[in-house]
């Protein structure tokens, strides 16, 4: 088993940065990919970014590249999401979730955390 918290999460103004931490416990940090999903209200549970295990190689949803950042540090079993610029569409539940290899679809994590609330509105 792999429990994930996330934190980070504010309201904030667009155009405003905020950084998302996941921290991990269980099982061995660097055997996983990781990725970060948005629920936007109403919305499904959509794909924004992934790392693989080593943290070598990144991959975003187009609306954020250039925005977003994700990045691992495997001595401290944390992953984060780095937002830049953001924008209100960006508003939602944020969640950090875990895969033995790198995933697009929400359906093929094998671990979730609780998710964290970003709002972005002025």
């Amino acid at each position: 088993q792999v429990q994930l918290v996330e934190s980070g999460g504010d309201l904030v103004q667009p155009g405003a940065s905020l950084r998302l931490s996941c921290a991990a416990s269980g099982r061995t940090f660097s055997d996983y990919a990781m990725g970060w999903f948005h629920q936007a209200p109403g919305n499904g549970r959509e794909f924004v970014a992934a790392i693989d295990r080593q943290g070598d190689n990144t991959y975003y949803i187009d609306s954020v590249k250039g925005r977003f950042t994700i990045s691992r540090d495997n001595a401290k079993n944390t992953v984060y999401l780095q937002m830049n610029r953001v924008r209100p569409e960006d508003t939602g539940v944020y969640y950090c979730a875990a895969a033995t290899t790198v995933r697009f679809s929400r359906d093929e994590y094998d671990y979730w955390g609780q998710g964290t609330q970003v709002t972005v509105s002025s």
